[in-house]
């Protein structure tokens, strides 16, 4: 029986070429608007610039890695319908969705800011993140709420 690597990036993703890590090549990729990788690579490496202005004792590929291990929700609830009516059961988030809802909760709390440029704002979600604050995080505790709340009916989970 083989034992199965921790990357859960996908068989597909290549490393990026700036910091060789899967996760920063996944995050582009997600934050790639109508095919334009380039674009998207050079929005990401300015946000790490800035990160590694911003927290000069901090490596910029670290302060994004931990901020998305921060966001990373480990339970949420999903609807089940039993006898007519629906309830919301939690269960546990598989590392796959896990990362998946992680950079997800941090694009779009990032693109929703106005007023800066995008590699200013995903910078500062990542820092905000990586202190365990900002938006992306208030929907990680929101999400870790509800299923606190519906922890009755987690006997519905199958």
């Amino acid at each position: 029986m083989s034992v199965k690597s921790t990357n859960v990036t996908g068989p597909g993703v290549k490393p990026d070429a700036k910091f060789s890590s899967p996760l920063a090549a996944k995050f582009i990729n997600c934050l790639m608007h109508d095919g334009k990788k380039s674009t998207s690579e050079a929005i990401f490496y300015q946000a790490m610039d800035i990160i590694a202005k911003k927290l000069p004792d901090e490596q910029p590929i670290k302060v994004f890695e931990t901020a998305i291990n921060n966001v990373k929700p480990m339970v949420e609830v999903k609807s089940r319908r039993v006898g007519g009516a629906n309830y919301q059961v939690p269960i546990q988030v598989k590392p796959n969705r896990q990362q998946s809802l992680a950079i997800r909760w941090v694009l779009e709390a990032s693109r929703k800011k106005k007023g800066k440029a995008m590699s200013d704002r995903l910078a500062g979600e990542f820092m905000d993140a990586f202190k365990r604050e900002g938006a992306a995080m208030t929907v990680r505790e929101n999400t870790h709420r509800m299923a606190e709340a519906n922890k009755a009916f987690a006997h519905f989970a199958w």
